[in-house]
């Protein structure tokens, strides 16, 4: 009985180990496109003549820094 509690245990353990790492990867895409939405946003502001070079650099420095970080799978998705 206590082989079947502990492989029981061991399998609910890596489910939610799996279910943290879907989660997080969730999270990063979504960052990610906020972060894009956030780029295109301030670009269009400068275009427009309404926004500064500085928030389009900003923005661009913050998306890069997301994809050194978690990779640019959003891009694609």
């Amino acid at each position: 009985m206590a082989g079947f509690l502990d492989r029981a245990k061991e399998q609910a353990q890596r489910g939610l180990t799996q279910g943290k790492q879907k989660l997080d990867e969730v999270q990063a895409q979504r960052a990610g496109a906020d972060l894009l939405k956030r780029l295109g946003a301030a670009y269009y502001a400068e275009r427009r003549g309404s926004g500064s070079t500085e928030a389009t650099q900003q923005a661009l420095q913050a998306l890069e820094g997301h994809i050194a970080a978690h990779g640019d799978a959003f891009l694609r998705s």
